[in-house]
């Protein structure tokens, strides 16, 4: 794996390439899709680092930021059970630079309400050792976003 001089600081870090980017989040998303669908969080969960963070903007019945593997899956646990497990992610385009972070450009969908809703997201992965060990969501039109999650408490309560 090669490493390479980075950043004002001059520190060296891995420098993630292309195909293992790419394998990376197929097999996130792979394991997500079977999750969201009533699969068995074991296969994400190996994919997660134990101190991992994940941040949703917005204000919306998902935002936050989870701290640590176990807030993160009861996140994902809570974005699958309020649409009905009928959350799907639509992968994109993958962009690695030179560094550790992997930027994902990725729809979803659900059926919100009795209407299938859509969204693109760009999620902006840090990995360490192989695993995913942050994601910043970033919605390209945060208030569509915002309106296609919002309200979901209150349907759930």
């Amino acid at each position: 794996m090669p490493r390479k001089l980075l950043g004002q600081h001059g520190y060296h870090r891995h420098v993630m390439q292309r195909a293992e980017a790419v394998d990376l989040l197929r097999r996130l998303h792979q394991a997500q899709q079977a999750f969201y669908a009533g699969g068995d969080e074991a296969p994400v969960r190996a994919l997660l680092t134990d101190d991992i963070h994940w941040h949703v903007p917005g204000r919306n019945a998902i935002a936050g930021d989870y701290q640590g593997i176990d807030a993160v899956l009861a996140y994902f646990r809570r974005r699958r059970d309020l649409v009905d497990r009928t959350f799907r992610l639509h992968p994109g385009d993958v962009l690695v630079g030179d560094g550790d972070r992997i930027a994902a450009l990725t729809d979803g969908t659900a059926v919100v309400g009795g209407v299938q809703r859509r969204w693109s997201t760009v999620g902006l992965y840090q990995v360490r050792d192989g695993r995913v060990a942050g994601c910043w969501l970033l919605p390209l039109d945060p208030a569509s976003f915002d309106d296609v999650w919002a309200g979901l408490d209150k349907q759930a309560g």
